[in-house]
């Protein structure tokens, strides 16, 4: 007998979301861990709200919808209020019932930038790590570290001069600004549109895009990763950041290890991680010079090893560009910056956690 297609509405609801999610999906794991982690800085959020006044969004809330922006590739904040209203699944992850009102899109964004002044993005990654069936899955010994360059949201054309001098575009909404053969440096520039961002290029040949730097610290074990920091993007920027990162788990009894490309092979770099007992790991660059890294790292089986695990910190900066929206930022300010690819970074090792928490080797 065929059905028929007229809908007939109900009365009542009596929809259960947490039966309407199976019991093997990957969110479930993922969201157990998350409101552990987030249980743990309750203390933090009590310090960036008011006791008195209406009540805010919550910030456990805020972070779990965020979480879901970053897993399935939701490229603003509105729209991911409006998969929140009719996403049955999304209202179970953030902690919504079936009948509460979802928030507007601008509140939620005010709410979310509260966030920025407790730095609960790295509270949050550390909260996580934290986790004693998580903690068993990192490597205390054995890191990598790498940087890639992030494309900020802002134009070429508004890379201008600080003394104001320079064409003017031409007329229109998006007018047109012939910058070719015009000699541009980020001391004599800086871009209206966000004045933190540095025109910086991957290599010779590349295009010179706005950009900042996001730096990750892997553990070599599992991959996953435990520390990371965007900056302004730079020459240095990757080897400072690099021993900011390594430093609380430097000056160990044990030495450590800390992988790397080619470009952390520079003297000044390997001194200061012997100084403070890490075994500096990385790629030898002789090209054209001598490597600061010689026979007395390179002849351990370690440093092999180290050269090929290293290789996988590209993962998380491959997942977070292409899923969770970091190929070109939502954000203008580092503050921003850095906070949404430490977030993403988390996002990465709580979409990574189901699957090697369930291995039992």
């Amino acid at each position: 007998m065929r059905g028929s297609d007229q809908g007939n509405g109900s009365l009542f609801s009596y929809v259960d979301l947490e039966q309407r999610v199976r019991a093997d999906h990957p969110l479930r794991v993922i969201r157990e861990i998350a409101n552990a982690s987030l249980q743990a800085l309750s203390a933090d959020f009590d310090a960036l709200y008011s006791p008195f006044g209406r009540e805010s969004i919550p910030p456990e809330r805020l972070v779990r919808a965020l979480l879901l922006q970053a897993f399935y590739s939701i490229r603003s904040e509105r729209q991911l209020v409006e998969r929140i209203e009719y996403d049955l699944l999304f209202r179970w992850f953030v902690g919504l019932g079936i009948d509460e009102v979802v928030w507007d899109a601008t509140t939620f964004t005010k709410n979310r930038d509260r966030l920025l002044d407790g730095d609960v993005a790295a509270k949050f990654l550390i909260a996580v790590l934290s986790q004693s069936r998580v903690k068993r899955l990192l490597s205390s010994e054995h890191f990598s570290v790498d940087g890639t360059l992030i494309e900020a949201w802002a134009s070429p054309k508004s890379f201008k001069p600080k003394d104001g001098s320079g064409e003017p575009p031409g007329p229109g909404r998006n007018g047109e600004r012939d910058f070719h053969g015009e000699r541009r440096t980020n001391d004599t520039h800086a871009s209206s549109t966000d004045p933190d961002a540095r025109l910086y290029r991957k290599g010779r040949g590349k295009e010179a895009r706005l950009s900042f730097m996001g730096h990750a610290l892997m553990e070599n074990r599992n991959g996953l990763i435990v520390g990371a920091v965007a900056t302004r993007a730079s020459g240095h920027a990757e080897r400072l950041a690099a021993i900011a990162l390594i430093a609380p788990h430097a000056e160990r009894p044990q030495p450590i290890t800390l992988g790397g490309d080619k470009n952390y092979d520079t003297k000044d770099f390997v001194m200061e991680l012997r100084e403070r007992a890490v075994t500096p790991h990385v790629a030898q660059n002789d090209t054209n010079r001598r490597s600061a890294i010689d026979g007395r790292t390179t002849r351990h089986p370690g440093y092999a090893v180290s050269m090929r695990i290293r290789k996988r910190i590209e993962e998380a900066f491959g997942w977070a560009k292409t899923v969770a929206g970091l190929r070109k930022m939502r954000h203008r300010g580092l503050s921003k910056v850095d906070w949404q690819f430490t977030l993403a970074m988390t996002a990465y090792n709580l979409i990574r956690l189901p699957k090697l928490l369930a291995d039992p080797a």
